[in-house]
């Protein structure tokens, strides 16, 4: 488990992976906070 931790937050590819996991799940939170404003509005 402490290799794959290191390999995250220590080189290129690991730090892109977990920016775009990131990215990933807070555009999907977005989305989905937008989608049910727009509902419950009635759009």
């Amino acid at each position: 488990m402490d290799v794959i931790m290191k390999e995250l937050f220590t080189t290129d590819i690991g730090l892109l992976a977990l920016f775009t996991l990131g990215f990933i799940i807070a555009m999907g939170l977005f989305l989905w906070y937008r989608f049910t404003k727009y509902a419950r509005e009635g759009h």
